[in-house]
């Protein structure tokens, strides 16, 4: 990698490390009780770092050049984090591998010193599976360190350019197959930012890698440090650093802390139950209690402290015995009759309503007398036939029995001796299915006694 490149990803480098800084002092882990949990499974990386020939593998002599040059490499990935423990990524690397001090010359001499190789990566794309250790932590949901593995297979363009090596020469782009193989550890700054510390060493399926054709294939490391990025619900955790034990842990704690709540809450209320019953128990007594021992409890004793062997009703209040009433015997005789029975004749509403028209005022009016001089009492019972709703004709039946009562308390009679009641249709005296009969059954009945 260039350095005008490496300056463009610096800037985005301390951006993304300040966003999941800020990240993980603002969040905040909640969950319900036992829920089934989503999680951040999918992720993407960039990084940067150093690309050399050397790595841990190349023996005493380091390959085909003893001297490496570190030099800026660019990559990225996209990952699926299948188990906390195991994810599948595919990765992309680009950048030059440099080293100097050919082994096939003299060493030390001045041509070894002139010689060496730059061998530039066009591109290579590899798959990956990456070995995390899963958090096992008692007390953190979210794991902060999470060491990892990588092996997998990839492909590669690269050419060769060799200066000053009488053994090697210049490759123009092919490809080779390569195994990579990686370890390094996450720092989890957030639910979306994880911090990516790496080395990598790519075994190149060829040995004409640095431009000279050696004894073993050739090899080269990549050591690099980026930034990952987890894709999903924005308060979902990221499945590699997450700790079940923890979360379990956690909300074992407080279903239990409920579960106890609640057992308090029921034993107050228990408590609270049995005083207001001994509280209740108490007042019934009291009130069930009869202190002038009438036979009536206090509770329902309307005279209490009435003295004793008085006889009281069952308010527990004096019974006073009225006197007895002396009513002389009502005679109807038959010229009483006739005057009801004219009154009944002549009596007529307007139609449909319960307004008497004027000429029954008369024979109302010796009615009324009647009442006066020889304190009857009288029934009025008012009938319809059935023409209408049923409703509507015992509305009707009774207005027009409270009409007649209301004229004849308006000419002196005694309302306390009248009774109006209405029928509607239920108590026809002739055939509803005439005129005439319809007629008949439209009345209201005066009854003397």
């Amino acid at each position: 990698m260039n350095l005008k490149s490496t300056k463009t990803l610096l800037p985005l480098f301390l951006v993304g490390l300040s966003a999941g800084a800020f990240a993980q002092s603002s969040d905040a882990d909640s969950t319900s009780h036992f829920q089934k949990r989503t999680f951040r499974t999918w992720s993407i990386g960039l990084n940067g770092g150093m690309l050399t020939h050397y790595t841990p593998f190349n023996g005493d002599n380091n390959g085909d050049f003893k001297t490496p040059q570190e030099t800026w490499g660019y990559g990225g990935y996209v990952k699926k984090q299948i188990l906390p423990g195991f994810g599948i990524q595919a990765d992309f690397l680009a950048g030059t591998v440099k080293g100097f001090r050919s082994n096939t010359l003299v060493s030390p001499s001045v041509a070894q010193d002139n010689s060496s190789f730059k061998s530039r990566i066009d591109w290579s794309g590899d798959v990956v599976a990456n070995f995390t250790l899963a958090n096992l932590s008692f007390n953190q949901k979210r794991n902060f360190l999470s060491p990892y593995l990588t092996a997998g297979a990839g492909y590669m363009s690269s050419s060769a350019n060799v200066v000053g090596t009488p053994a090697g020469s210049n490759t123009n782009y092919h490809q080779n197959w390569f195994v990579p193989i990686g370890a390094g550890f996450k720092l989890g700054v957030s639910r979306l930012i994880n911090i990516d510390l790496g080395y990598t060493v790519s075994f190149v399926k060829a040995r004409d890698f640095d431009g000279v054709v050696g004894s073993l294939n050739d090899r080269f490391s990549y050591a690099h440090a980026g930034i990952e990025i987890a894709l999903g619900k924005k308060k979902s955790p990221q499945l590699q650093n997450f700790s079940a034990i923890a979360a379990l842990r956690e909300e074992s704690a407080a279903e239990s802390a409920a579960l106890r709540n609640r057992l308090a809450i029921a034993d107050q209320k228990r408590m609270d139950d049995e005083a207001q019953y001994a509280r209740d128990a108490q007042q019934l007594a009291k009130d069930m209690a009869d202190d002038d021992a009438d036979g009536v409890a206090n509770k329902y004793d309307k005279c209490p402290g009435t003295p004793a062997n008085t006889v009281v009703d069952g308010a527990g209040c004096p019974i006073k015995i009225p006197a007895p009433i002396v009513r002389e015997k009502v005679i109807i005789t038959e010229a009483d009759r006739k005057v009801v029975g004219e009154a009944i004749k002549d009596l007529e509403f307007d139609l449909g309503k319960a307004t008497i028209k004027e000429h029954s005022y008369a024979t109302l009016n010796r009615v009324a007398s009647l009442l006066v001089q020889k304190n009857f009492s009288l029934k009025l019972a008012g009938h319809t036939d059935n023409t209408g709703s049923m409703a509507l004709n015992l509305a009707l039946s009774k207005n027009r029995a409270e009409a007649v009562k209301a004229y004849l308390v308006s000419q002196g009679a005694n309302p306390s001796t009248i009774e109006a009641t209405g029928y509607g249709p239920n108590q026809p005296i002739a055939t509803n299915k005439t005129a005439a009969g319809r007629q008949q059954n439209r009345r209201v009945e005066f009854s003397l006694f």
